[in-house]
This record gives C-alpha cells, structure tokens and sequence, in this order.
C-alpha cells in the first residue's frame, strides 16, 4: 500500500464514484428564467467575441502586440463560455445533475484553465499599456509580436501546468460518502472538501494557484497603474494625462469587471446565502467574456475605425459587383 492509500486508513477503500450530482441552483423559485438568461448571455459572447477576432483578424493594421493580447482574450472568452454555459443549461435546464467522474474532471480542468487565462491575459495587456505610456519611443523595440505571443504561451504553459497538477491531486481523491457539488459546475473547491482521505495537498495547490493565477496578476496590474501615474505626474500636463489615461479605459474597464466581483465574493463569502454565492459566481464567470467584446468595440477607437474601414470595403466590393 502507497502513502496516498495509506492516507484512507486499513479499512477504507479507494473509492472514485461513477458520478458526481451537481446542486446548485437547487430551492431557489423561478430559476429557469435565470437559464434563460445565461443562454442569452452565451449568445452575445459568442457573437461578440467572433466579431473582435474577424476585425482583428481582417485588418492588417490592428496587427500590433496590444491587439495580439486583445484577439487572445476573445479567443479565451469564446472558449471559456463554450466550456462553461453549454454544459451548465444541460446540466439544469435540461435537469441532467448527473455529471460522470471522467466528464467532471474535463470540466474542470478547461474551466479552470479558461479562468487562469482571463486573468493573465489582463497582465499582458497592463504590459502593454505600460510600456506604449512610459516608453512610446521605443515601444515597437520593447514589445514585438514575438515578445507578445512569448509571453502569451509562457502563461499557456503554466496555467495548463497547473491545472493538470490540481488535477492530478483531485483524482487520487477518495469519495466514499457524499457525491453531491454544491455549485454550479465541478467547483475545485467544492470537490476537493467532499473526499474522505487527507486533501491537505489538494488545498495546498488551491491557494497557491490562487495566489498566483488571481492575486498576483491582480497586484502587478495595481503596480503598472501606479507606475504610469506617477511617472506621468512627473512630465506630463493635466490634459496629457488624461489622453494617456483615456488609452487605458477598456483595459481598466475590463480589470473592474473581472476582478472587482471576485473580491467582493471572497470579502463576503461567509455573509452571503449559499445560494447568492452560486448565482454571484457563476455571474463572475459568464458576464466578463459578454462584456469584453462591447467594451473594445465601444471604448476603442482604433476598433471603430476598423470597423468604419472594413464596411466601406464591403460597401464599394458591392458596388462593383452589381
């Protein structure tokens, strides 16, 4: 017998179940006019994050590292959301709570990973803002396409890292009790809590990719604003600062809608109702990849004119094939 079987104790069997239930959302009185919803929800993502990524994609001229970094977010948005939403209407619109071992673990790791990459994503576009304000002049030498999409698969890497670590660590659980998740989907946390062997190395790695994955970012995005500010108050007047702060408004935008409910459900997390808590998390990870798309498209005028360009192009293509 290995040390982690060791763990179960001599009259405990290794236990993985067939399947795990999913109970969120469960007493809470017309909540199916909440699916309906997130499956609008859904929609809009989808149809704004496509949209970002054709007129990145079709506009030679938006093929710069900041737009690299904002075709990525679209890219992980639409990707997260089609991990997410799908599954989660099946499981109660559909009234189908019964997930099995294998499809939960999946679940998992590509929600996590979709999560773990929001976050990170928002590190390269505060690098970006950084360096475009601070060093303006040597902003192309700084950061090339190629530093851009380093750094992008650097946090591939090590978000799949991590994730396959939780993993690994989630799946030599014994769950020989309860196989009911109180979320509204495999929630790490949630699973690891249900085992009935020693998880202490489970809740180990859950704080550490915490730390690293929410915290972290969030600090070193604080740290790049800060420097930017002062660095401004130093040579620039009232007006400059503004039109170098006004750069920054969807990157900012985008930082207050991803992180500012997550701190506000972690601040309160042992006031509010198990069943606010579901709804609140679950709107944190469905409204940030809806949002996004709309706030670049509205707050960046460099996507507007791509947008005005690429219609008269479709406009005169018209013209001359009629």
């Amino acid at each position: 017998m290995n040390l982690f079987n060791s763990a179960l104790g001599e009259n405990i069997s290794f236990v993985r179940p067939a399947y795990f239930v999913i109970s969120g959302f469960s007493g809470i009185l017309n909540i199916k006019y909440y699916y309906v919803f997130l499956f609008f929800v859904y929609i809009v993502s989808v149809l704004g994050n496509t949209f970002v990524m054709a007129v990145i994609y079709l506009d030679h001229n938006l093929r710069t590292p900041k737009y690299i970094a904002v075709f990525h977010l679209a890219f992980v948005d639409l990707f997260g959301s089609s991990a997410l939403v799908p599954k989660l209407l099946d499981i109660f619109l559909f009234n189908h709570p019964s997930i099995p071992y294998n499809e939960c673990m999946t679940f998992f790791f590509f929600c996590y990973t979709c999560l773990g990459m929001q976050s990170l994503n928002l590190v390269a576009l505060s690098y970006d803002r950084l360096i475009a304000i601070m060093f303006p002049l040597q902003y192309q030498v700084k950061l090339t396409h190629r530093f851009m999409l380093t750094i992008i698969a650097s946090f591939w890497v090590f978000v799949i890292t991590g994730a396959l670590i939780a993993l690994v660590l989630l799946m030599r659980l014994s769950f020989c009790e309860s196989v009911v998740i109180n979320s509204y989907f495999c929630d790490y946390g949630r699973l690891y809590r249900l085992a009935c062997n020693d998880n202490t190395p489970t809740y180990v790695i859950s704080m550490l990719l915490t730390i690293v994955v929410l915290w972290v970012p969030l600090i070193f995005i604080v740290f790049t604003y800060l420097c930017i500010g002062y660095a401004l108050s130093k040579v620039a007047t009232a007006q400059e600062m503004y039109k170098s702060f006004k750069t920054c408004t969807a990157h900012l935008s985008l930082v207050a809608i991803f992180y500012f409910p997550v701190l506000i459900t972690f601040a309160m997390i042992e006031k509010i109702p198990p069943n606010a808590r579901i709804i609140n998390l679950s709107l944190n990870s469905i409204f940030p990849p809806m949002l996004n798309p709309i706030i670049y498209v509205l707050q960046t005028q460099e996507i507007k004119v791509s947008v005005k360009r690429l219609l008269k192009i479709k406009g005169r293509s018209k013209i001359i094939n009629t």
